[in-house]
């Protein structure tokens, strides 16, 4: 849980990073019996066209010149919630943030 919080928090940190007033929040909530924990931010999002994409390993929606990185922070965490038997999966809008939710079996 510490890798997948840690790179969810630092996407959501980078994100931010040109936002005037940033919020980054963490939170969970039962549903359907299981625990959904989510991190959510209010920097550049993302178009939800694209929701799928942000998941595979080196796929970037933004510029290195806007935003470092090496495309792989969202993999790594997608992978150890399947590993764990959970899922994750996320919401997005340009300009108005994203949430990115993930469930742990």
């Amino acid at each position: 849980m510490q890798i997948v919080l840690t790179n969810l928090l630092g996407n959501a940190w980078k994100f931010t990073s040109k936002t005037e007033s940033a919020r980054i929040e963490f939170g969970a909530a039962k549903k359907d019996g299981k625990t959904v924990y989510y991190v959510r931010d209010n920097g550049a999002g993302f178009n939800p066209q694209y929701m799928e994409k942000i998941f595979w390993p080196f796929q970037r929606l933004h510029s290195e010149s806007e935003f470092e990185g090496t495309g792989i922070g969202l993999t790594i965490v997608e992978r150890i919630a399947h590993r764990h038997g959970g899922r994750v999966w996320a919401e997005g809008e340009v300009g108005k943030g994203a949430t990115i939710y993930f469930t742990m079996g």
